[in-house]
């Protein structure tokens, strides 16, 4: 073999490879930058609310690492369990946006109970009507993780319950103390809270256009409710 062929060769072997520049030599991949635990672990609980708002509870840590560009094992280090991680979201998305002073208001006899209601579920409605809110709440409904049985359990004791007592005593009808409350009685709020509760339903799940002016439509619908209930009640409370 010649020495001007061997050359030559190895001339275009050289011609094939890439250059590189010579910022990148001795240049590493960036690292991912370091963060305290209570940040990496707020930052963990504010990715799973999103995340489970869009998969709902189906969805699997692992993937909720990806997104985050972290590792696996990292979300573990601050959940023992999904269940813990679910339980984290609960708290922040639901207990965090609960008012202590919704159940004093439907107790505050100062006022009408329909001003009352009317209050709280136009307060009620700018706190809870948002994207995350709603489909977790939804998708815990379809999954046993508890977190719609748990909340609606509140609502029923802060404000089915004394709601339908305090429709009682405008009416001058027995004391719930003495006669307890029938589920009828209290089926008729249900209703009034489902009613106004499905207009987040209609936005955030089935995406469809809901009245801008909710405040119009709340008023409306705890008006209308309250002339149907204060001719209804008093017969349930006789068939009971």
């Amino acid at each position: 073999m010649r020495f001007s062929d061997e050359m030559a060769r190895k001339a275009q072997k050289t011609a094939k490879r890439p250059v590189r520049r010579r910022t990148e030599i001795g240049k590493s991949a960036p690292k991912r930058r370091n963060m305290r635990a209570a940040d990496r672990e707020r930052a963990i609980v504010d990715e799973a609310i999103r995340f489970f708002a869009e998969h709902g509870f189906e969805g699997q840590t692992r993937e909720l690492a990806k997104r985050m560009g972290i590792t696996h094992s990292a979300i573990y280090r601050h959940f023992p369990s999904k269940e813990a991680l679910i339980e984290r979201v609960y708290q922040e998305v639901y207990l965090s946006r609960w008012s202590p002073d919704w159940g004093p208001m439907i107790r505050d006899r100062s006022l009408s109970l329909e001003a009352r209601l009317t209050r709280f579920y136009l307060d009620y409605a700018a706190r809870v009507f948002e994207y995350n809110w709603v489909r977790i709440f939804v998708f815990s409904g379809m999954k046993s993780f508890g977190i719609t049985g748990r909340y609606l359990d509140i609502i029923r004791r802060e404000i089915i319950e004394p709601a339908a007592a305090e429709l009682r005593h405008d009416l001058k009808l027995p004391d719930a103390k003495t006669h307890p409350l029938g589920e009828r009685e209290t089926e008729l709020f249900w209703g009034l809270h489902g009613r106004i509760f499905y207009l987040a339903i209609r936005k955030f799940i089935y995406e469809t256009p809901i009245p801008p002016d909710l405040d119009a439509i709340v008023r409306d619908a705890v008006q209308t409710f309250m002339d149907g209930a204060r001719a209804t009640m008093p017969r349930l409370l006789v068939r009971d």
